[in-house]
């Protein structure tokens, strides 16, 4: 099957007319660096609740950026006007910027070196673009979810939802770099709503959020690489009306069996927003904090277990921060993070890498992102994923090792602290373990711990069959705000002697 091919839509902009002048006016003011960025990022959400459509929502980001070194200082500007007049324009703003912000900067700005990649182009793995699915196709189908998921007996209401995102960009800069790039992604989810005797709750499908085309939701539009949509919303109905029966979960320690519906949130905030260098040095605390995980812990820090492996990685297949270069012109990589649990990498961008030539060399590995032309790039989070061991057990055998535990499955609240270290987690699920076997749902719990603590009591980790690629299309970060897409994969894995709360004990304290 051919691979999707750039939208013309896109390319017949005038991105690089506009890109040649901004990097000439550019060099004309003496910058020492220069780039270039336009975008056009398309959005489409849908939402039903019980049956009726509750919106349809259809929008559009479409503008440039120009990101100088002038005189050893940032400078930055953005601007809407599609015209080489306004690049020149935008330049001319964003070294003004610099000659300001060149008074108050003590530590000249240095960029890590980088290969030149001279004109190419590369789009996202996926078959079936979703905005080209008809509004009234996608509307039906969630109609249609909500509808069966009602017609269970415990189920009160249920809701679906849509999120749609093609994203193109061009990027361009002074030592003769141009990349043209697309990536298509989209979220869809359900879930129901019920009540019980004495408790009020809701179970939500546990699909991932992906970097796939409509194939995802309509193994007919594109292949085998769908989720079993009928499969899920058969069973969520009697999943709800057992959760709404169960016993009030006992605190205390148990070992948990934790699936990668639920474990992925966990590498999300403990280990990915951890190590984000920026966090780590102290110069990025906004939404989540800092980080514990510290430069000067490098190659000493036993962030876990012997049997924990965590790659950083943009280049994973249908990854949701997976693209072919960065929005520093940087081509995408996969590193290690944590190898046999000792913490030995970190995210980088250019400005980093420069500073730590100890870390990959002296280079950017990939992680520079802007969610908007109007927002200057800062470095994001890779899919940092969990690997599962090569004979791994599978998630039964895993159960099987248990006397008195947990298994824990879809993601729900969580919490941490501003240095990623003391944190809790609940779940969608959590059924009792006893002897080896499931016996059934406990409601009200949550297990809570150190980030060090957690990964160390990590006793064994998934084989490949475990492993699934997870992920958010909402994490935060700086500020002004911006919001990226991004994939953890991890295996079932084993835990031992973890603390759970019951949450309604708690929750009176």
């Amino acid at each position: 099957m051919a691979a999707p091919a750039l939208d013309q839509s896109f390319t017949a902009l005038p991105y690089r007319s506009l890109g040649d002048a901004a990097l000439a006016r550019a060099q004309e003011l003496g910058a020492s660096r220069a780039d270039f960025r336009f975008e056009r990022v398309r959005y489409q959400t849908l939402g039903v609740r019980d049956g009726v459509l509750q919106g349809a929502n259809d929008t559009e980001d479409l503008g440039f950026a120009v990101r100088v070194v002038h005189r050893g200082a940032w400078g930055f500007a953005s601007g809407v006007v599609l015209t080489p007049e306004e690049a020149v324009r935008v330049t001319e703003a964003a070294v003004a910027v610099a000659q300001v912000a060149a008074g108050m900067t003590s530590s000249p700005v240095e960029l890590a070196d980088e290969p030149v990649h001279a004109d190419v182009e590369w789009v996202s793995s996926y078959v079936v673009n979703p905005l080209e699915v008809p509004v009234r196709d996608k509307a039906d189908l969630l109609i249609d979810w909500t509808h069966r998921l009602r017609a269970g007996a415990a189920v009160d209401h249920a809701s679906a939802h849509l999120l749609q995102v093609q994203e193109n960009k061009y990027y361009a800069d002074l030592t003769g770099t141009r990349t043209t790039q697309q990536r298509v992604r989209l979220h869809p989810g359900f879930e129901a709503m019920g009540a019980g005797a004495d408790a009020f709750d809701s179970m939500a499908s546990i699909a991932p959020p992906v970097g796939r085309g409509w194939e995802y939701l309509d193994k007919g539009a594109g292949g085998p690489d769908g989720w079993d949509w009928d499969a899920e919303i058969e069973e969520v109905p009697e999943l709800l009306a057992e959760k709404l029966k169960a016993p009030s979960v006992e605190a205390g320690t148990y070992d948990l069996v934790v699936h990668p519906s639920n474990l992925w949130l966990t590498i999300h905030e403990s280990i990915g927003h951890a190590t984000e260098l920026d966090r780590a040095l102290g110069y990025e605390a906004n939404y989540a904090g800092t980080s514990f995980a510290t430069p000067d812990l490098l190659g000493t820090l036993q962030y876990g277990s012997p049997v924990m492996n965590v790659t950083g990685d943009r280049t994973v297949e249908h990854g949701l921060a997976t693209v072919g270069y960065d929005d520093e012109g940087v081509a995408t990589q996969s590193w290690d993070i944590v190898r046999d649990g000792l913490l030995v990498g970190y995210q980088l961008d250019r400005a980093m890498g420069r500073m730590y030539p100890e870390l990959n060399g002296g280079r950017s590995n990939g992680c520079a992102y802007a969610d908007s032309p109007g927002h200057i790039p800062i470095q994001r989070m890779a899919n940092v994923s969990l690997q599962p061991a090569p004979d791994g057990p599978s998630t039964e055998e895993l159960i099987g090792r248990v006397e008195r535990g947990l298994y824990v499955v879809g993601d729900k609240s969580w919490s941490i602290d501003m240095q990623r270290f003391n944190f809790q987690f609940t779940g969608q699920r959590f059924y009792k373990i006893a002897d080896g076997e499931l016996v059934g749902q406990v409601r009200d719990a949550a297990y809570q711990a150190t980030t060090t603590e957690f990964w160390g009591s990590m006793e064994a980790v998934g084989g490949p069959e475990t492993w699934v690629l997870g992920g958010a299309f909402n994490c935060g970060k700086a500020q002004p705000g911006q919001v990226a897409s991004v994939s953890h994969g991890c295996p079932t894995a084993l835990f031992r002697g973890v603390r759970i709360l019951n949450t309604t004990d708690e929750a009176g304290h």
